[in-house]
């Protein structure tokens, strides 16, 4: 059985290519998958509504249900455009949850698994503005206001986030962060990091250890995907 992570599909419309491949690759891990492990931003936006106004993600949320039906077990890592979950993702498909980072021991290594939003400590800008999106008040939100401030929260972030990344990787060295922060996990006891949110596909192990760095890249240039096998952490391409 498998063990697959996948990040930063970013999917916005059925007919775009990265959500037809997607739902592809879904379908194709029934009933050969033991833990899909979404490592956020699967979504460009997501906020759990009780009604879901997301129409357009209808034919993701039933591959992902009938993979959970087929024996597979879901676990979700909210990412910065993907966000208090809600009843979809938490009643209907039994999806394990996690607003921040977490340990786990799988396949007999420590792993520290997180979105990646929060690697890069001087983001300062960006840091506030998830504290600020992930706090209680606006999960309770959620249940009071119009879908259509989903719609006006959707515009800003991604006019936000896309003029941000160009800026960004230009001021900042992104491997060198995540080189630096997985040295961190790395003397906390953890074998391994596994992230995204950066769109870079890495693996490789640190200087002179045995700790592996796996960045997930993304969906929508690289296609890439991570698998563990016998313990061993590797990075897929689909295409």
């Amino acid at each position: 059985m498998r063990t697959i992570f996948i990040s930063d599909a970013h999917l916005e419309n059925p007919d775009d290519l990265n959500y037809k491949l997607l739902l592809k690759f879904l379908h194709e891990l029934e009933g050969n998958t033991e833990t899909l492990y979404i490592m956020g931003d699967l979504f460009d936006f997501w906020l759990g509504f009780p009604q879901n106004p997301f129409r357009q993600y209808d034919s993701i949320i039933a591959a992902l249900d009938s993979l959970a039906r087929s024996g597979c077990r879901l676990v979700y890592f909210e990412g910065n455009h993907d966000f208090h979950l809600g009843a979809v993702f938490r009643d209907i498909i039994k999806t394990e949850i996690h607003n921040g980072p977490a340990v786990m021991t799988i396949q007999g290594r420590r792993l520290f698994l997180c979105h990646g939003d929060q690697v890069n400590r001087a983001d300062y800008g960006y840091l506030a503005l998830r504290a600020l999106l992930h706090n209680t008040l606006v999960a309770a939100s959620v249940n009071i206001v119009s879908p259509a401030l989903a719609q006006w929260i959707r515009n800003r972030l991604q006019r936000k986030s896309r003029a941000g990344y160009r800026s960004k990787t230009r001021r900042w060295d992104y491997r060198e962060i995540i080189r630096s922060f997985a040295e961190v996990v790395r003397k906390q006891g953890c074998d391994g990091l596994i992230c995204g949110h950066f769109h870079l596909p890495i693996c490789e192990e640190l200087q002179n250890s045995q700790f592996t760095i796996l960045a997930l890249g993304d969906w929508l240039k690289n296609f890439t995907y991570g698998e563990m096998i016998e313990g061993k952490l590797l990075l897929k391409h689909y295409l």
